[in-house]
């Protein structure tokens, strides 16, 4: 600024204060208030999400229309329809509060000058050597890092994740975006899967693999897992159908079925060898063609925790060595 003209700095200044003037006018709770009950689908739906009553969010939204000096909603028909200026006003928001989660972020991952906090949420299917692995990153981290990890059902995690009560959820599934839901799915890489099975049952298998798969007893993911959905697809493709002895929402538990010689299970190729020692299995054959992915989710566009954008740039690595056996214990 030291090159500017009088002028120039006198219209800046000028600017400054217009800018000012208009912000003490935006009441930014109000705009909070309009945008929930924007992306909810109606204020009622709103007010249960924001757990206040139906008046006290109408009323605020009315006083963000007076300031801003044009209706938001077109309230002529039964629903409530955006106006022209509503819709801008929704896209200036939507910028707003996406940047606000961003600032919320980074944040909330620093405990002290010295120590970050990752709180990481992880379903229950997803393979605990996995896990183990893409977090370990954070052991190595320059700075020391408390993990907080919590281990739950899919929709719950996803509801403290748009809360901000996690930083991240490690997933073998992306979470489907509706419009309502502030996440977002970050790539981590992906493996083959490999059938196991204790030794008399894996010698009887392997020879005609995969069509020996025909009735033989499966032990499977839950229906809800992406690994699950993508083995019906393939089973379904090549006119194979197994015989479900049980299904799991716990992959570990799956396995110790699987070490009793309940029947075959499938497993990410990551994690083959530690789980053959581990359980006492042997593979049966490997479907390349049918691939275990694994997603880091937050609540943020792009990566903003500095251990989560750790474990990003490491995960493709981390898999690979594991699927050549650099693997500990599970």
């Amino acid at each position: 600024m030291a090159n500017a003209k009088p002028h120039d700095c006198h219209e800046h200044d000028g600017q400054i204060a217009y800018m000012i003037e208009r912000l003490q006018d935006l009441n930014f709770l109000h705009l909070f208030y309009f945008w929930v009950a924007v992306r909810q689908g109606s204020i009622t739906a709103a007010c249960e999400h924001l757990h206040l009553s139906q008046p006290t969010v109408s009323s605020q939204i009315k006083k963000l229309e007076k300031s801003l000096g044009h209706q938001l909603f077109d309230r002529s028909g039964r629903e409530q329809q955006l106006t022209e200026v509503g819709a801008m006003v929704m896209e200036y928001a939507d910028e707003i509060f996406s940047t606000g989660r961003e600032m919320l972020g980074s944040l909330r991952g620093m405990e002290t000058e010295q120590t970050l906090r990752l709180n990481v949420g992880v379903p229950m299917y997803v393979p605990k050597l996995i896990t183990y692995r893409l977090l370990e990153v954070a052991l190595r981290f320059p700075t020391p890092v408390q993990i907080d990890y919590h281990e739950a059902p899919m929709e719950q995690l996803v509801d403290d994740l748009v809360h901000h009560r996690h930083d991240v959820i490690i997933s073998d599934r992306p979470i489907a975006s509706d419009g309502r839901l502030s996440s977002f799915n970050h790539p981590l890489g992906d493996c083959s899967v490999a059938f196991c099975a204790v030794k008399p049952l894996a010698e009887q298998l392997r020879a005609d693999f995969p069509s020996s798969l025909q009735r033989a007893p499966m032990l499977m993911p839950s229906p809800s897992t992406a690994l699950r959905r993508s083995l019906d697809h393939w089973f379904d493709q090549h006119d194979i159908c197994p015989k479900v002895v049980a299904q799991f929402d716990d992959s570990a538990m799956l396995k110790e079925f699987g070490s009793g010689g309940a029947g075959v299970f499938p497993t990410p190729v990551a994690v083959i060898d530690r789980v053959c020692r581990q359980y006492d299995v042997e593979v049966i054959g490997t479907l390349e063609d049918v691939r275990s992915h694994f997603f880091a989710i937050t609540s943020q566009r792009r990566l903003i925790h500095p251990v989560v954008v750790a474990i990003s740039e490491e995960a493709p690595k981390i898999l690979l060595d594991m699927r050549k056996g650099n693997s500990i214990g599970e």
